[in-house]
């Protein structure tokens, strides 16, 4: 698959999930909404209920920006199944002009978020390397 391909299967997706790394060194994963825009993931803490808004995955990303994300289809007809990811470098967003414009790509995205802004951080994730199956 081409690069192109894996671009359109990424940016179609409607979950992904997003790995980054605990301070110990220890993978830690969740599923994430998620835009891509150019060679840039942005994901929003939404407001779906959280005892917080400071999420392990901001203070991982803090500590240590190594971030990726994964995005698969499966079907029982395993030849169409495939994946795609990407890894990069992860930072929370403070620009406010870039912040309101990952919420607006977001909102393009998700209905949910038109009515309901994202109220908590932006992640951005600077795309390095793509990977995809097959």
């Amino acid at each position: 698959m081409d690069t192109r391909a894996a671009r359109r299967r990424l940016a179609s997706a409607r979950v992904g999930h997003l790995a980054t790394v605990t301070p110990p060194d220890r993978a830690h994963l969740v599923p994430c909404c998620f835009v891509l825009f150019s060679d840039t993931i942005f994901s929003a803490i939404d407001a779906k209920p959280k005892s917080t808004f400071a999420l392990r995955r901001l203070q991982n990303i803090a500590s240590n920006g190594s971030a990726s994300l994964l995005v698969d289809h499966y079907e029982e007809d395993w030849t169409k199944l495939w994946w795609v990811r990407v890894d990069g470098t992860g930072r929370t967003v403070d620009d406010e002009v870039e912040r309101q414009r990952a919420l607006r790509l977001l909102a393009s995205k998700y209905e949910q978020y038109r009515s309901t802004p994202p109220p908590g951080p932006v992640l951005a994730i600077a795309i390095d390397r793509w990977r995809m199956w097959p």
